[in-house]
């Protein structure tokens, strides 16, 4: 029955619609997780006292339900109770202590008691999870999570806890509910237990002895000694010479003989088997069976052997004490009995030096030397080695004068698995070289020599010109090549070259043909950078330093950016280091500091709209057609729409779409496309700089893109398009007092010069 609303909204004249009903069922919807995904949730009522309680401010209730939010969720609280007991002797009461689970998804409690061995007890589950109502005079309600904290006590079901500590995670809970936590309260001592609580040995220990905890501290460490045990006082006796090994995992040792060859002795070289080594032995005394055993037995009926009994004694009584060697007895000069034989200890290997410096501090490592008798000769024999034949390689033919069966040459696995291929470190240096002849046709030849840091092998590429004469191929097979002016057919190991030997500048005879390196990749000049040993700015400091003074007015032409920064060009800077110092200096230290003090402004070696007339050309001869579904995979990676991506990620999506265009032309691409102060391309400009139908271009003239934006096609290395003068002059270090007195400067000359000496 609907209230008429022309009349007031006084009492009596309203009507109340639920006045004769019965059910009252609670209404319920179905939730949306996402498409197609629903479940059943009760549709709350905010203005339920009882289910939302005040600790949450109006508008900020969770909007899940709890057992969807507290979900496997529970404060844990850690309390105790006094029991009162009877027929007990000296004891009236006795603590037991229980864990109370508070489930928040529904308002449950569980109590339960942890097992204690001997208790004689019941303990496990003493409360089944449920809601617990609280005592009179407040039944109408249960326990919530603002009852229970340390230091309260509530009453359930007659039986009164004390609530002593609680885990972390209720500790945060109720600290973020705005509840404090007081800190943990000390349990008091059960009066039962500390009566019978004394020390009782077990009725049977345990069979084996944990040794669980060393193996795993110290699996395969072994210490090594090198000792001699001298024997010459018996007859054709010998100094031997033996090398112990510790294991520290269970402190056994063994010891092992070397014994020379053609020492015309046919013993093993096992002197000792690995075991615990006494340090005393009694010869006249021999353990009886059963002595090594950690436990000892006790016969308690008898010696009937069919009624009799034996048992473990807890006590080992009558057990045989015997002491083994420890690491901490064994050192350069102490001398050991094994056996009855004295064994004295000369050196150690690095491992073991390291352990006792860690452990026990020790410093002196200087080891002894093994005595020698008088009638004792040594006569070193060198092996004779033919020389070589000229079959194979060298190491080769060395093979067949060591064994009857040759074996192949080792590899040095250390160098091989440290130069090895690891992601994007190649570890392999390129550079370019042209060949130096009297032959006009062999002046114009270009080369890309390969050097390989896993095994110092060579390679020898030409790049050979179109209608030259040549054939573009592999000039040179990767192997390691001999250093020029060399006894080839000799017993010694010829040298070959090193990796160090390669340098912008550098002529090399590969072969018998002459190389003159021209350039070298970006990998390879960072590679050599990161690696070199001597300082150049110490050796310019020392040849430029009698010069200085017609250095600093070379140097004037330095052009001026900004207030305080002046750059010098590359080719400046070559021309008067090559002046003063002539062949003092190389290309490739010149490089190396023009790459080091670089103003980082990149020489444009093509333009954009070069490279953009290129890709153009490119996706229209390839008829590539696909530029909104490469829109449609930017846009799927962009999440954020933020409109910028990283280049890798580009450079991934741009090889997926199929882009039929050469993977340097890629790479230039991307150089060119705007970026963020974050580093990431801008895919929108990437988009138009490849869209044919904005501002098209004309085509580009045929050319092989692959060898022409390789850094081998450039003529100049990447050095930058100059270097910061003032810090190179800085770190130069040399200051000339009476270029500040000199009236021959011009005054811009004399200003530059004063600005970098200042600044220096």
């Amino acid at each position: 029955m609907q209230r008429d609303p022309m009349l007031p909204c006084l009492p009596g004249f309203t009507f109340d619609k639920k006045l004769g009903r019965t059910n009252f069922p609670r209404n319920q919807y179905f939730a949306k997780i996402h498409d197609g995904v629903y479940y059943l949730s009760e549709k709350h009522d905010e203005s339920d006292p009882i289910r939302y309680p005040s600790i949450y401010a109006r508008g900020e209730v969770q909007e899940l339900p709890p057992w969807i939010a507290y979900d496997g969720q529970r404060l844990m609280f850690k309390a105790f109770f006094q029991e009162t007991v009877h027929e007990r002797w000296k004891v009236t009461y006795q603590v037991r202590v229980v864990n109370i689970s508070f489930f928040l998804e529904d308002g449950t409690m569980k109590i339960s008691e942890p097992s204690v061995d001997n208790s004689g007890l019941e303990q496990g589950v003493l409360l089944k999870r449920q809601r617990i109502p609280m005592p009179d005079p407040v039944r109408y309600r249960y326990y919530d999570i603002i009852d229970l904290n340390i230091g309260k006590e509530p009453e359930i079901f007659g039986r009164v806890y004390k609530i002593v500590d609680c885990d972390k995670f209720t500790r945060q809970f109720l600290n973020r509910m705005g509840i404090a936590v007081p800190d943990p309260i000390e349990i008091p001592k059960d009066p039962h237990s500390e009566l019978y609580n004394r020390e009782t040995f077990s009725k049977k220990p345990r069979q084996k002895i944990d040794t669980l905890g060393d193996f795993l501290k110290y699996d395969k460490q072994v210490l090594r000694f090198y000792a001699y045990w001298d024997d010459t006082d018996s007859l054709y006796g010998i100094v031997h010479d033996l090398e112990i090994h510790y294991y520290l995992t269970d402190n056994t040792m063994e010891i092992k003989e070397n014994m020379p060859p053609n020492s015309g002795r046919d013993s093993g070289s096992m002197f000792l088997r690995r075991m615990k080594v006494p340090k005393i032995l009694i010869e006249s005394e021999i353990n009886p069976i059963g002595a090594g055993n950690p436990f000892t037995v006790l016969n308690v009926l008898g010696d009937d052997t069919s009624h009799g009994y034996y048992s473990i004694d807890p006590l080992n009584t009558g057990k045989i004490r015997t002491e083994y060697y420890k690491e901490n007895e064994l050192n350069i000069g102490a001398q050991l009995n094994i056996f009855g034989r004295i064994i004295v200890i000369t050196d150690m290997d690095a491992f073991t030096k390291e352990y006792y410096r860690k452990k026990y501090g020790l410093n002196d490592f200087i080891p002894m030397e093994r005595p020698r008798k008088n009638d004792e000769t040594y006569m070193k024999i060198e092996r004779y080695i033919p020389p070589y034949n000229g079959f194979g390689s060298y190491e080769d033919s060395l093979g067949n004068c060591f064994s009857m069966i040759p074996q192949p040459p080792k590899t040095d696995m250390v160098k091989f698995l440290q130069y090895d291929k690891l992601g994007f470190d190649s570890h392999v240096l390129r550079f370019r070289a042209k060949m130096i002849s009297h032959i006009q046709e062999n002046q114009d030849r270009q080369f890309i020599i390969r050097v390989f840091l896993m095994d110092d092998t060579i390679s020898i590429f030409e790049l050979a010109k179109r209608n030259s004469g040549f054939v573009r191929c592999l000039f040179r097979k990767r192997m390691p090549m001999m250093l020029p002016n060399q006894e080839i057919f000799a017993s010694k190991k010829p040298d070959y070259y090193k990796p160090e030997d390669f340098y912008i500048g550098a002529r090399l005879n590969l072969n018998g043909f002459i190389f003159e390196i021209t350039s070298a990749d970006v990998y390879a000049l960072r590679y050599m950078e990161l690696h070199c040993d001597k300082s150049i700015v110490e050796k310019l400091r020392r040849a430029l330093k009698p010069v200085y003074k017609e250095f600093m007015q070379l140097c004037t032409s330095a052009k001026l950016i900004g207030d305080n920064l002046q750059v010098l060009s590359y080719e400046k800077l070559r021309e008067i280091l090559f002046k003063l110092m002539e062949d003092k200096i190389t290309d490739h230290e010149i490089i190396t500091v023009a790459r080091h003090y670089s103003s980082h402004e990149k020489k444009e070696f093509r333009t954009r709209e070069y490279v953009r007339q290129l890709m153009h050309t490119e996706l229209l001869r390839s008829l590539w057609n696909d530029l909104d579904r490469l829109e449609e995979n930017l846009y799927h990676y962009d999440r954020g729409r933020t409109g910028f991506l990283p280049r890798n990620t580009l450079y991934t999506m741009l090889r997926a779409a199929r882009i039929p265009v050469d993977v340097e032309l890629l790479n230039s691409m991307l150089d060119h496309i705007h970026k963020n102060e974050e580093e990431k391309l801008d895919y929108n400009d990437m988009l138009r700089f490849m869209n044919m139908k904005i501002d098209p271009l004309p085509f580009a003239p045929p050319i092989n893109v692959k060898t022409a934006f390789w850094w081998a096609s450039e003529k100049d290395p990447d050095c930058g398009a100059g270097i910061i003068w003032c810090d190179f002059i800085k770190d130069l270090g040399i200051i000339d007092k009476e270029m500040d007195s000199d009236e021959k400067l011009k005054s811009p000359e004399k200003q530059a010069v004063k600005q970098a000496i200042e600044y220096s």
